[in-house]
């Protein structure tokens, strides 16, 4: 049913003029499925405190409830046609009344780390780019088909919802920054061991993979009781974003995997100067796949002891401050990194070796973020010891990685067992401090076990690969058409 009705709505906004990209079709589902889900939160608060005899106050006056104005029903339980907005009315009360009502949240909420609060957030950086009434209504009714109230439906949701930022994580170059390929994430997270009552980061967070996929971790472990899960709640998940698409999806991913007011702050995390941190602000764990590429201004790198334009190398410096002394971090950054010799580059090294237990090193192929060429690497680290020897893992899946063949938990599933005891193999070896150079802090991926092996690919494989693309281009001249009307 759920997957029907994801495609009913992206076929409706198809045809719609305003919104031409994958990244588009996310925004606007997203702010509808988060009042449809808010409803149902409403409704069955509202149940609760009949049953416990207290007196509900509802978040939403009236009007702007989903039963309302989205989707009124008769006595029979079928929409009310006599009511339902539609058409120009529709647009209009939606673009002039429902948004204006709803940014307006973010000055009346108690704080940042309440519903209301996200509300007023979400509505302030999005706005309907869904011009035609109809077409509104025709979403606006297959959004109100679905039910969300149930664990299993909620779970079903997040998947569809997760495939939906996969597709907008592919359909651009910077795709890399909507998403980090989840079975990568999976790994990061069985290495870093989590436990419940440590606090977890992420700085750039985007649609907040690594927070989501913490918390399935987190609430699969056994016998938890009711104070882990309300900790789980309020207390484990931090997140910050810059950028406003990226944030209200986080906000809708961590709530459709089951947290009801994320700690997700819509900032840009690198205009925080780090003389500023304090002990209260840190954190035991450190999950993050940072930009790279980017170039930050003069005034932004002033709050770094390190200078540099590259925006990873920013966001490392604030990971490594952020952490607990004790505390671990698995974060995501280009190979270059590990041999660049500007000055940047060679100081973060020894900052990082000299502060910090760099204790593994995963090198990745190329191909395993799709839509972005670059090569990473994760750093895995503790801070508080320096670095005595760093072990290194190359991840050869033994085929190409794209869009046809992405990365998958068995291809990580030797990593995650090797390093638990760190052993040597024909992937994996140790390098000790005292070979690494002490003027330059070269920390390139050498294998002593030789270079990197050559995979050739089946004719299959390439065949698939041809018609992706031709699929691919296929749209993007359809898209062009349709604008050129």
């Amino acid at each position: 049913m759920f997957e029907q009705a994801f495609k009913n709505i992206d076929d409706v906004l198809w045809k719609e003029a305003g919104c031409t990209t994958e990244l588009d079709y996310t925004e606007q589902a997203s702010w509808l499925l988060f009042l449809k889900y808010l409803d149902g939160l409403e409704q069955d608060r509202a149940m609760q405190a009949e049953l416990e005899g207290r007196k509900y106050i509802w978040i939403l006056d009236e009007p702007y409830r989903w039963e309302t104005w989205a989707a009124p029903k008769d006595k029979a339980g079928n929409l009310d046609h006599n009511k339902a907005l539609t058409g120009d009315d529709l647009r209009d009360f939606v673009d002039r009344k429902l948004f204006p009502y709803l940014h307006g949240f973010k000055q009346k909420a108690e704080g940042p780390n309440t519903i209301e609060y996200k509300i007023g957030e979400i509505f302030g950086e999005i706005k309907n780019r869904i011009h035609s009434g109809y077409n509104l209504r025709e979403i606006i009714d297959h959004v109100d088909e679905l039910r969300f109230r149930s664990q299993a439906e909620k779970h079903e949701l997040s998947y569809l919802y997760e495939a939906k930022i996969k597709n907008m994580g592919n359909a651009g170059r910077n795709g890399g920054e909507y998403y980090t390929p989840r079975p990568l994430i999976r790994a990061m997270i069985q290495v870093t061991k989590p436990k419940i009552g440590e606090r977890i980061y992420d700085g750039a967070c985007g649609s907040a993979g690594f927070l989501c996929e913490s918390f399935d971790y987190l609430k699969a472990q056994p016998n938890l009781t009711t104070a882990d899960l309300k900790t789980l709640q309020e207390r484990t998940f931090y997140g910050k974003e810059k950028k406003s698409l990226a944030y209200v999806i986080a906000i809708m991913n961590m709530i459709l995997h089951g947290i009801d007011a994320p700690n997700i702050v819509h900032t840009n995390t690198l205009a925080e100067n780090l003389a500023d941190v304090q002990e209260k602000d840190r954190f035991d764990i450190i999950l993050a796949n940072p930009p790279f590429g980017g170039k930050e201004r003069k005034e932004i790198q002033q709050n770094f002891p390190i200078k540099s334009g590259e925006t990873a190398f920013l966001f490392l410096q604030h990971f490594i401050k952020m952490l607990k002394a004790g505390g671990r971090a698995a974060v995501v950054i280009k190979n270059t990194f590990l041999s660049n010799t500007d000055n940047a580059a060679v100081s973060l090294r020894k900052l990082l070796l000299e502060s910090c237990n760099l204790h593994t090193v995963l090198d990745c192929p190329g191909g395993t973020f799709q839509g972005a060429g670059v090569k990473t690497v994760v750093l895995f680290f503790e801070k508080g010891a320096p670095t005595r020897k760093v072990w290194y893992y190359r991840l050869d899946p033994g085929r190409n990685l794209g869009k046809t063949n992405p990365l998958n938990d068995t291809d990580l599933a030797e990593f995650v067992e090797l390093q638990k005891s760190m052993a040597d193999s024909p992937k994996s070896w140790s390098v000790d401090v005292s070979e690494i150079g002490q003027s330059t802090f070269d920390l390139s991926v050498k294998n002593p076990n030789g270079g990197e092996a050559v995979v050739h690919r089946s004719p299959q494989e390439i065949l698939d690969e041809i018609a992706a693309l031709d699929a691919e281009s296929a749209e993007v001249l359809a898209s062009i058409r349709e604008m050129l009307g």
